[in-house]
This record gives C-alpha cells, structure tokens and sequence, in this order.
C-alpha cells in the first residue's frame, strides 16, 4: 500500500517524537484490525486518511489520488524500555500545509482507533 510512495522526495524531514499511547495503540491496531491498516479522518480532517503498517504512518489526502501530506516512519523501538516510553521517528512532510495537521493527525487516529477496537471486542 504505502510501497507506491518510495520515490518521492518529502519537502523535509524533522526528527520527533511519537506519544507512547498513540504508537501502542496504532500497533495493537494493526495486530488486531489488520496490517496494513485503512483509515479515514473524514470527520475531522475532511477527504484525509491514515495509511499504517509496522514501519510508516502515511497520511494522504484521497481527494488528490492519495497525494502524501505527512509520513511518520524510521521508528526506533529497539532499547524502548517500558510501553509508557515516547518513541522517536522521523517525520517526512510532503505538502506545504502539511504542518497544519500535524497537531491534529494523531489524536483524531488514535480516537477512531480506540473506538474501532472497543467496538471489535
């Protein structure tokens, strides 16, 4: 799914850093959910959804061919001592208003996928 977007080139890439409740919770969502993993933001972030698997969290915009916004990916898990530890990626940004949803990306997923998961159960 997300191997078609290999040859672009982000207009940046920052280090950061990803809450532990948001990377455990898109992990247990692709273990239980599905791997790799479809979801629409719709509600919050308009035609925006989330691609994920183990490796990248790409967030596309579906109205333009699933053009890439943002991509978290590089996860360094390896010496993660606790399940509460932040943990660190890079973040690839694609578009150039990209930075607006970077604050709002996270939250509204793990949101939708809490919901999904207490709904699968």
């Amino acid at each position: 799914m997300i191997r078609r977007f290999r040859n672009l080139s982000p207009l940046r890439s920052l280090p950061k850093s990803v809450e532990a409740r948001y990377y455990n919770r898109v992990r247990l969502a692709l273990k239980r959910l599905g791997n790799p993993l479809k979801v629409e933001l719709d509600r919050e972030l308009g035609r925006t959804d989330m691609l994920l698997t183990e490796g990248e969290w790409l967030c596309v915009d579906r109205t333009r061919d699933d053009l890439p916004l943002l991509a978290w990916g590089d996860f360094q898990t390896k010496g993660r001592v606790t399940l509460h530890t932040s943990v660190r990626c890079t973040l690839h940004i694609y578009h150039f208003h990209a930075g607006l949803l970077i604050g709002l990306t996270l939250p509204i997923l793990d949101r939708i996928l809490q919901e999904r998961l207490a709904y699968q159960t």
